[in-house]
């Protein structure tokens, strides 16, 4: 008795490759050293300057403080330079319309005062010098 099947092939098993053998690796010797025709060669050294919140993480790394500290220096590194460089600016900007105020009060002491003006002004310019 014959199994009757929906396809009928003559061969069941997949057709074997005919072909090329796969590539066999084969490691070649590496070069030598190369001969430098003058002497000593030339030696290209690059150095890598670490940013500074890695800087202040390895010297507390390195003191043996704890990862609380570490990150305490990470963190307020940056917020320390901030806040200084925001109060030097505050300060100069102060400086600046301190020396703009005295010299708005000598312009006008010296052109409504007449000698004693004059004579004021230079007081103040004196003084002004001394300190």
């Amino acid at each position: 008795m014959t199994t009757h099947r929906r396809y009928q092939f003559d061969n069941q098993l997949p057709a074997q490759r005919q072909g090329s053998p796969l590539p066999v690796y084969e490691p070649q010797p590496m070069p030598g050293p190369a001969a430098y025709d003058e002497g000593r060669p030339i030696v290209v050294q690059h150095i890598h300057q670490a940013p500074p919140d890695r800087t202040v993480q390895r010297v507390a790394l390195g003191a043996g403080a704890g990862a609380g500290a570490v990150a305490a220096g990470v963190y307020f590194g940056p917020l320390l330079v901030a806040a200084l460089s925001s109060m030097a600016i505050s300060l100069a900007v102060v400086a600046l319309v301190a020396v703009a105020a005295a010299w708005g009060v000598v312009t006008v002491v010296r052109s409504v005062g007449g000698p004693d003006g004059k004579a004021a002004a230079a007081h103040v310019a004196k003084a002004r010098r001394r300190g």
